[in-house]
Order: structure tokens, then C-alpha cells, then sequence
């Protein structure tokens, strides 16, 4: 790509902390005029020594280095792919240790068969985990290349010019048009709306799916031209990049040679955030950060390549494998009293030995991830589901924690206003029509505003007017009306349009609003218009908004009103029924808003003006000083009412939720949104089974059937100062809720979790802010909803609803991961028994270091003579669909890890032991007369007691696994007329042959064929009980 466009686009200057300030200064003194910028010197030093930022100067060009604007998501690069690739097979003892036994093979006093034997299935199985690492990095990096190539325009000079994504800096001017992404975070200077508003879509940056409201500065919004703003002198103070999203401090100064500059303050509203969409209107907006010091990227953790448990698990099997080897290796050196150049012998009885840890274990467990795989997303009872990394489907299988979360997940996102209290009197969905024409029998009667009194009488009529009136305004919502004439809302809250839409249907409209009036519609088609005079956006400390307004009839001021009960009951006037119909509404998941209203005067109005309009300008604690000033207003409020709103829940979330729960998995509920609207899906999902409660953090105490409740201020101190403190306080309880929590506070509760568990944690969620959490976690899930694909993609597992994750844990995660333990052990006891003959064969021939089995007759060993019914096994399953979804209950006994474990792994290797010593000494006494043929008979028994062994244990039959039989016995059989150096075909096809080997075979397997139907007859394991 040509830079050239780099000489001809000045950056708009930017100064560091560690700057000259006075150096800076005199670099604007040429544009600027001095008296009017001295002024404003002092103010930003204090600025800059109170919180650390950058100040931007419009219109001067600039180099300082800030963070490139490029994403980057491979995980290697031309230089580490090989390395990197290499050490994270390598760092499996399994493949280093047969990377060492290869090796060997060029020593010749150590040289034992073909080098190939040896080679070939390590390079194969190498080959193929690099192809698929080099595929998977090359398509990130395409990817990459696509989102950091996209085009932007930026204002320069000569009017606007597109520049790729990657080459945007801080400081630049860039137009952004409607439904196309923002590159970078920037500060909202200008938009197409006459009003300087505009929507954003954040669901890839906090997972909601509403329409955000973003103003531009009112100074910039006023100039006529948007090339204007290239020549606009002005000044921009950003706090230092932080994590968090719903926080920004920063001041506009603008500054001109004839008049004195007035300082603005910017906050949150001000911003647009990288990652986010614009929705509507095109806008202009300055480069404040870029690349990694964006809210997006310092949300995001990077993701690393996930290794399963059961991998982790095998891993330390072979360790002990390896350790049984070399002390058989020793042992038979030792009772042949280190005869000669015992060290050699040692090596290569270790090298005959390896077969005791079999390389085709990854070959086989990796084609049983890929098969399973395959199975998940042919599954037709979910469908729509992707694998997207196809080496962890085992850990589905053992699932303590799911952690989840709300919009979109448990939730459809979808709002309605389903009660409204009074008081005196309750109205329900059903008596909605009953509201309506009150309000329209008192407008018909009066639409005069300044007729209208509250009254504490029952003239309900009038307290309905009022309460419909307080809600039709107070809030954030926007009407657009279509090209069609048809009105819809848009709001940053769903919670906002459920109410609007309600106030429309009953008769008071809203068709009008903008950042100075509201207008609303009345039954009669009278206009009501009020003046917006202040609004108080809602935020997770405050838990309220409210807003000011002046009738434009009646000039009456008033403050109104809504947020959580647990604020608002202290501040309205005393009343006797709140708090129980607040309990009430909450019992039925029903998300609740407390109503009020307090009349102001003029001078009270003025009086409060003023002292707002100061703290607004403050830097050091903004935020604190507004409060102050905002609660001085906020006492001896007028009661109005109580909404409840319903948000309804996805498809079978409850009965979803409470088969996982009975399976014995707990349930977290990681959520950005308010306590109190947690709380109630909590209750309504039934996240909170029936005889459990809802404390918050501090009443937990010792209770073991609550669900916790812990906001992300809370929460932030637990992971910060006592991590094992909190773990250990909630490890026992079924559910907990944590509210208001950032993204990166939902992945170190994942890790946290992981940390301190042995099984898995399973996180879900369906947006952007949930994509470190899904990274973070031993098993990610994504669903594919509303809120986009960003989840989804960074995913191990796609889902397109909630109640799919149960048919993934209790049937798939199930046959998964006693699939994977079965075969695993079964390929162990494959090369413990084949050591066990070689053992016994070195013991009886003066402990010489010769192999029994060489070439191709050990390579068939491990492949067509056994492969087949081997592999078949990852078709086998215990019970069918139906029976593990009637009986979660039944994924308890996975949690205990009881198929793979060291106790199962010492009785495979005590059969191993026992059929291979039968093998080899059965052999030598019912043959003693035909020796020389020792390999062909004790090879043929060996292979026919592995057929029948892998019969014994299959639990449920597959016509793949009987042609899997039948097929490789005709191979064997077939085989012996080509390895004529093995087998004496004259002597292998005897009547005395057949029958001594069909002996041997017998008495290796028939003794664990009657222990097994002991076992299960006086001790039978769950699934069996529930089957017969």
C-alpha cells in the first residue's frame, strides 16, 4: 500500500505526559492567540497532574508513537510457527519419548528392525498437527488482513481521503457512515443528525443488542461545514486507556484570539468505543486511542491453544509406563548379572520395550475427537452446531461449572410491561384496557395540564395520568419514524422501549424527541411539549435515572424519577406498601422500576443549575462531585408507582437449567447488567431451584442452598484481595450471580475456578464481551444470536440456543469421554501385554535383548491386525439418548472420574499381565515340541485374545464393530500367506494348531469374562441398573 498520503494528512497534535508543555505551547503560538490560551494553561496543568492523560491540539501535525491500530489474533508468526509448534507436541512426554527411541536407531549397537518403524508414525502423526496448526494461523491471518485493510476516511487538507484500518492514528479525523464498524476509540465530533445524535451498536463490545445514544460536542456539532473542523483550534484532555467501558473523563477547550474559551466536559456519552457499529446517520469523530489501548483490545483475552484434561491425564500414564519399562529393563539385566556391556543391553531392552507406550494412543484418540466431532454436528437434536476445535469434545463430558451469560443466553432480549402498581391499586395485562380508558375519559373531560393536580384521594384517574405521563418521559428513548410512516424506539435499554411501546398502547405516544424537547401524543390527539432541561443517565452505582423537564404550557419544572427500589424507597415519601410489592413483583421474575416525581420552583431550578454546571467541569472525582450536587434534589420524592417488566427467557431455559443442575453441575450467572434485574432471571429461569434464597455477598455465612448475589465493585475486591477466601465461601452453593461485571472480571472468574477444581468449567455466553470468557475457560460455548457472531467464532462449540448445552454435556460430553477412557486403556493394555510376552519370551532365552516381534509383524500389530475393533470402540455407549436425559443424575458418576483413573489404569495393567503371561507360558507347554514356531503361535493367540477382549467389552453392539471383527480377522488369516517368514502355513492350518491356540486364547480371557458378570451381578454400576 502506497504511504504516501502521510505527507498531505496532519495529525492533529498530541501531547504526552512526558511532554514539554511550554514546548508545545510555542508550537501554537504562530495559529493560536496567546492571551486566550494562557488562560487555559494553568487549568490544564492542573489537569494533567491530577490524572494522567494526552491533551490533542486540532490542527497540528504530530509523530508521537501510540499503539499501532492493527488487530492481530494469529498465534505465529514466519519465524516462531516451528518452534512453537514443535515444543507444544514435544512437551507431551508421549511424543518426546518416542522422538528419543527413533533417534536411537542411529546408533547401530542399538539398531533393533526398520528405522522407518520407528520414524513413520511419529513424523505422520507430526505432520498432520502441524498441517492443521499452519491451516487453522493462515486463516486468523486472512481474517486479520481483512478487518485491518477495511477502508475509513479521514479528513484532511484537501477533504477526505481512505486509508486502511491499520494506518489510523492518534489524532485523526474519521467519518464513519451508518453499519460500519469503528476502528478505533474516538471522541464524537460531529453527526449527520441536526441534534448531533447518534445510535451505536455495542453487542460486540458489552453483549447488549439495544441502541446506545452518543451526542457529539455541542461546538464542533454547531459549525455549518464538516471540512471546518480540520481548521477548528481547540484542545482535547483524554484520561490515560482503562478497561473500563462505561467510564471516560476528558474536557474540550476550544480557543480563539477574540473572545474567552468555555471548557466542556466529555464523559461516556461523548465517546464511541472500537469494536462498536454505528447505526444510524453517518458521524465524525477524533482518534483518541488506538490498537491495544482500546476498551475493545483490553477486554480481549488472547487465546491459547487448549489441551484436555484426559490428554493431560495419558500424559502422566505414559510417565508411569515409562518408569515400568525401565524397571523391567533393569530387572532382566539385574537376574542376568550385568553380563557384558549391560548399559547396551539396557538401552535396548528399553528400546523393545516402548511398545508398553503405544504412539498410536494420539493417533487413535485424535481420529476419536474428529469422529466425535462429527457426531455433534450431525446430531439432528441440535441442530446447527459447529465444532471449532475438535480436541477437547471429552471435556463436555466433565462439566462442574457452567458459567453464563444473561442477554441473549438465558434470555431472548425481548421486553414487556406485563404490571404497574398504584398502591391502592394493581394492574395486570389483562387490565391494561381498563387503564386506557381512564386516561382517555379524563383527557375528553380536561387536556388542560395546568387543570391536572395530584390529588392523594382515589381519583385514580388522575394518578394514572400521572404515573403515564412520568414514563413517557422519563427515559432515553427515541421514536424514528420509517419512510413507511411507521414508528419505532430506540433506546439503550430494552427495559426503556417495553415501557414506551406500553404508554403508546394506552394511548400517550411519544413522536418526538431530541436533546433539547420531548412531545407526546395524547388519547385525543392533543400535543404535549416539554423542554428537556437535564438528564441523569443510569449507572451501575447510581441504579436510577432521572430527568428534568419544563411543561412549555403550564412552564411548571419537573424532576421525575425511576430506578431500583433499594434507591428510591429511601427517597420517596413515606409509603406502606413498596417494599412488599416490590418482593411481591420480584417473586414472579419480574424486573421492577420504582416511579417518582418532585415539582421544583424556578429558583430551586436555577439554584441547582449552577452548582451542577461547576461540578461538571471538575476532572479530579467528576463523577463524585455531579453525585453530590444530583442528591441534594433527590429527597421527599412523590410516589408515582411500580412497573414490573418481563424479559422473556429462552426456549426450555428452565427445564435446561434444571436438568444440568440435577447432573450436578453448578450454575453461574456472569452478567453486565444490575443486581436487581439478575436477580430477577435468576428467579424466573429458575437458576434459583425452589428451596433455595437469594442473600447477597455479606449474608452468606455458612448457607449451602442460596444463591449468591455479588455486584462487580464486590466482586472486583474478592479476585483482587481474597480469591481463596471467596472461592471457598461459594464452592458449595448451586448458583451465584455476578452483576455488572466487565469482561475481563467475567475470564478471571473462569480462571479462577479452573484453578481450583479438577474437573472442567464451561463458560456460554452469546456476545462480544463474553469472547474472554469463552477463551478462558476449559470448554468455550458460543450461541449464535442476536447479539452476532463474535462468541460463536471465538468458541470451542457453537450453539443456536441455551437448551442445546444439555444434549452437549449429558449425551455427547458423556459418550465422549468414556469413549476416549475405553479406548485409551484398551490401546495401553494393547502394548502392556505384548512387553508382558516379550518379557516372559527374554526371561526364558538367558534375558537376551532380542525382540520377538520385529518389522512388519509389529507394525500389523498396531494396525490392521487390531486397529479396526480397536477404534471401533469410539461407537460403543452405555445408554441411549433418552435414558441420559431422563436421568442427569447420571453424569454425577463422570464428575468422579472413575473411567479414567490410576485404579483402572492398574487393573488393565494386572489383566495385561495376566494374559500375557498366560500367552507366552501356555504356549511354550502345549507346544514344546514345535518352538521353532513360537512367534506364529503366541502372535495368533495374542491376536485373537485382543479380538475377543474388545467383544468382552463392548456394552452396546454396532454393526461397524462386527464387520470391524470379521474384517480384520480375514486380514490376519489373509496375511499369513504373504509373511511366509512367520508363519508355517502347514503347521498354522492344523487340527492340533487350531484348537491349542483356541485353549490359550480361553483361558486368557474366560477367567475376566465370569470376574466382569460377577461384578455386575453383585455390584452393578448405575447406568446398568437404569437400563435393565
Amino acid at each position: 500500500m502506497n504511504e504516501s498520503y502521510n505527507d498531505n494528512v496532519p495529525l492533529i497534535r498530541v501531547i504526552n505526559d512526558n511532554d514539554s508543555f511550554n514546548g508545545s505551547l510555542n508550537e501554537t503560538q504562530d495559529s493560536i492567540a496567546l492571551s486566550s490560551f494562557s488562560k487555559k494553561k494553568k487549568d490544564n496543568d492542573t489537569i494533567i497532574k491530577t490524572n494522567k492523560g494526552r491533551t490533542i491540539f486540532i490542527g497540528k501535525k504530530n509523530r508521537s508513537k501510540y499503539s499501532k491500530n492493527v488487530i492481530r489474533n494469529q498465534k505465529y508468526n514466519i519465524i516462531t510457527f516451528f518452534p512453537v509448534v514443535l515444543y507444544e507436541q514435544f512437551k507431551f512426554f508421549l511424543n518426546l519419548y518416542f522422538l528419543l527411541v527413533a533417534l536411537s536407531q542411529f546408533i547401530p549397537a542399538l539398531k533393533i528392525g526398520y528405522i522407518i518403524t520407528y520414524f513413520g508414525p511419529l513424523v505422520f502423526i507430526l505432520s498432520i498437527t502441524i498441517s492443521k496448526e499452519a491451516y487453522d494461523d493462515l486463516l486468523r491471518k486472512k481474517r486479520d488482513n481483512e478487518e485491518n485493510s477495511q477502508k475509513y476516511e479521514i479528513l484532511t487538507a484537501d477533504g477526505f481521503k481512505h486509508i486502511p484500518s491499520s494506518k489510523i492514528k492518534v489524532g485523526h479525523l474519521i467519518r464513519i457512515h451508518e453499519n460500519q464498524r469503528v476502528p478505533s476509540d474516538l471522541l464524537l465530533l460531529r453527526t449527520s443528525n441536526i441534534n448531533g445524535e447518534c445510535f451505536i451498536r455495542t453487542d460486540q463490545l458489552d453483549g447488549e443488542t439495544d441502541w446506545k445514544l452518543r451526542t457529539a460536542v455541542s461546538t464542533t456539532q454547531q459549525l455549518k461545514f464538516d471540512s471546518e473542523l480540520y481548521d477548528y483550534q481547540a484542545s482535547i484532555y483524554a484520561e490515560n486507556p482503562h478497561k473500563d467501558i462505561y467510564k471516560f473523563i476528558g474536557t474540550f477547550t476550544p480557543f480563539s484570539a477574540s473572545e474567552e474559551s468555555i471548557s466542556t466536559p466529555l464523559n461516556v456519552e461523548n465517546t464511541i468505543w472500537a469494536n462498536t457499529v454505528l447505526a444510524s446517520g453517518t458521524a465524525i469523530g477524533l482518534v483518541l486511542y488506538t490498537g491495544r489501548d482500546t476498551r475493545s483490545v483490553m477486554n480481549t483475552n488472547f487465546p491459547k491453544t487448549k489441551v484436555g484434561k484426559i490428554d493431560w491425564e495419558i500424559n502422566r500414564l505414559a510417565k508411569i509406563l515409562c518408569v515400568v519399562t525401565f524397571i523391567v529393563s533393569f530387572v532382566l539385566i539385574a537376574l542376568n548379572n550385568f553380563r557384558g556391556i549391560w548399559y547396551i543391553s539396557l538401552f535396548r531392552f528399553l528400546i523393545i520395550f516402548s511398545s508398553i507406550i503405544p504412539i498410536s494412543l494420539r493417533v487413535n484418540l485424535d481420529l476419536g475427537k474428529t469422529y466425535y466431532s462429527y457426531d455433534i454436528m450431525h446430531d439432528d437434536e441440535i441442530p446447527g452446531t459447529v465444532v471449532r476445535t475438535s480436541t477437547i469434545p471429552e471435556e463436555l463430558g466433565r462439566v462442574e461449572y457452567i458459567l453464563s451469560d444473561k442477554t441473549g443466553t438465558l434470555t431472548k432480549n425481548e421486553m414487556e410491561l406485563k404490571q404497574i402498581h398504584l398502591g391502592t391499586l394493581s394492574y395486570t395485562t389483562e387490565a391494561m384496557e381498563e387503564i386506557r380508558s381512564n386516561l382517555l375519559m379524563l383527557y375528553e373531560t380536561q387536556n388542560e395540564v395546568n387543570n391536572i393536580r395530584f390529588k392523594r384521594s382515589k381519583d385514580m384517574a388522575n394518578r394514572i395520568k400521572d404515573i403515564v405521563i412520568a414514563l413517557a418521559l422519563c427515559h432515553n428513548v427515541t421514536p424514528i419514524i420509517s419512510e413507511d410512516g411507521k414508528l419505532t424506539y430506540e433506546a439503550s435499554s430494552p427495559d426503556e422501549i417495553a415501557i414506551v411501546k406500553w404508554t403508546e398502547k394506552i394511548g400517550m405516544t411519544l413522536i418526538y424527541r431530541d436533546t433539547k424537547k420531548i412531545k407526546l401524543k395524547t388519547p385525543i390527539d392533543t400535543i404535549l411539549e416539554f423542554s428537556i432541561l437535564e438528564i441523569f443517565p443510569f449507572t451501575s452505582e447510581t441504579k436510577r435515572m432521572g430527568i428534568i423537564v419544563k411543561d412549555e404550557i403550564t412552564n411548571e419544572i419537573t424532576f421525575y424519577m425511576k430506578g431500583a427500589d433499594v434507591v428510591l424507597s429511601k427517597m420517596v415519601l413515606y409509603n406502606d406498601w413498596l417494599d412488599e410489592e416490590c418482593g411481591n413483583m420480584a417473586r414472579k421474575g419480574l424486573r421492577t422500576l420504582v416511579i417518582a416525581r418532585k415539582k421544583l420552583s424556578n429558583n430551586s431550578y436555577m439554584t441547582f443549575k449552577k452548582k451542577y454546571d461547576q461540578a461538571k467541569l471538575s476532572v479530579a472525582d467528576r463523577n463524585g462531585e455531579m453525585e453530590k450536587v444530583q442528591t441534594s434534589i433527590e429527597n421527599d420524592l412523590e410516589l408515582l408507582g411500580l412497573t414490573g417488566v418481563e424479559d422473556k427467557l429462552q426456549d426450555n431455559v428452565k427445564t435446561t437449567l434444571e436438568l444440568l443442575r440435577n447432573a450436578g453441575i453448578k450454575i453461574w450467572m456472569l452478567t453486565g447488567d444490575k443486581v436487581e434485574t439478575a436477580s430477577c432471571i435468576a428467579v424466573s429461569s429458575k437458576l434459583v431451584s425452589r428451596n433455595s434464597s437469594i442473600v447477597k455477598f455479606f449474608n452468606l455465612n455458612s448457607m449451602t442452598d442460596a444463591c449468591l448475589v455479588i455486584d462487580g465493585e464486590t466482586l472486583q475486591l474478592c479476585l483482587s484481595g481474597c480469591k481463596d477466601l471467596f472461592y471457598e465461601m461459594t464452592k458449595n452453593l448451586p448458583a451465584v450471580v455476578c452483576c455488572r461485571c466487565s469482561p475481563t472480571q467475567k475470564a478471571d472468574v473462569t480462571k479462577l475456578i479452573k484453578t481450583k477444581i479438577k474437573n472442567c468449567v464451561c463458560a456460554i455466553g452469546d456476545g462480544g464481551n463474553d469472547v474472554s470468557m469463552i477463551q478462558s475457560a476449559d470448554v468455550g460455548v458460543g450461541i449464535v444470536g442476536k447479539e452476532g457472531k463474535q462468541a460463536s467464532l471465538a468458541a470451542d462449540f457453537s450453539i443456536n440456543q441455551f437448551q442445546h448445552l444439555a444434549s452437549l454435556l449429558l449425551w455427547h460430553g458423556r459418550n465422549s469421554y468414556k469413549r476416549s477412557a475405553a479406548l485409551s486403556q484398551f490401546i495401553i493394555h494393547r502394548g502392556l501385554i505384548i512387553s508382558v510376552i516379550q518379557t516372559v519370551f527374554s526371561a526364558m532365552f538367558y534375558f537376551a535383548p532380542i525382540a520377538l516381534y520385529q518389522g512388519l509383524l509389529l507394525v500389523g500389530y498396531t494396525t490392521v491386525y487390531t486397529s479396526g475393533p480397536v477404534f471401533s470402540l469410539v461407537l460403543d455407549k452405555d445408554i441411549n439418548y433418552a435414558t441420559a436425559m431422563k436421568y442427569p443424575e447420571l453424569y454425577k458418576e463422570l464428575l468422579k472420574g472413575r473411567s479414567l483413573s490410576f485404579k483402572t489404569f492398574f487393573q488393565w495393567m494386572l489383566i495385561s499381565v495376566y494374559q500375557g503371561g498366560i500367552i507366552m507360558t501356555g504356549s511354550i507347554l502345549l507346544f514344546e515340541d514345535q518352538f521353532q514356531n513360537i512367534k506364529s503361535i503366541t502372535f495368533t493367540a495374542l491376536i485373537f485374545n485382543e479380538l475377543l477382549m474388545v467383544a468382552l467389552e463392548v456394552k452396546t453392539w454396532h454393526k461397524t464393530m462386527v464387520l470391524a471383527e470379521i474384517i480384520t480377522l480375514f486380514f490376519y488369516i489373509l496375511s499369513m500367506f504373504y509373511l511366509k517368514t512367520d508363519f508355517d502355513l502347514s503347521f498354522i492350518f492344523s487340527i492340533n494348531f487350531v484348537w491349542k491356540v483356541a485353549a490359550i486364547t480361553l483361558v486368557s480371557s474366560l477367567p475376566l469374562y465370569i470376574i466382569k458378570k460377577l461384578k455386575s451381578y453383585f455390584s452393578p454400576p448405575n447406568y446398568l441398573l437404569i437400563r435393565d
